[in-house]
């Protein structure tokens, strides 16, 4: 059977796309409803992350120029954003 045509397999296959049972369950609107919601929440994730990342890089940002402008304190943690002890960073 190895130099069976492409026309002769289809012609096996025709008959077993006749055997699809029309009752079988499908996705339908209700599965592409589901994806639509999850997908676009995977979309606001990543928006929201986004700008918690931005926030987060400014905040490391401003830490830095402000150690280079005032210098570290020699307590060991330094005042970060808010007035918040941050750990002191090994140089």
């Amino acid at each position: 059977m190895p130099d069976m045509s492409a026309s002769l397999a289809l012609t096996h296959l025709v008959p077993l796309a006749k055997e699809v049972d029309e009752n079988k369950v499908t996705p339908g609107v209700l599965g592409f409803i589901v994806f639509a919601a999850m997908a676009l929440a995977v979309w606001a994730l990543m928006k929201s992350m986004n700008r918690h990342m931005g926030k987060a890089k400014d905040n490391f940002e401003q830490e830095a120029e402000a150690a280079a402008a005032g210098g570290e304190s020699g307590s060991g943690t330094a005042s970060g954003p808010g007035g918040k002890a941050s750990p002191a960073k090994a140089e």
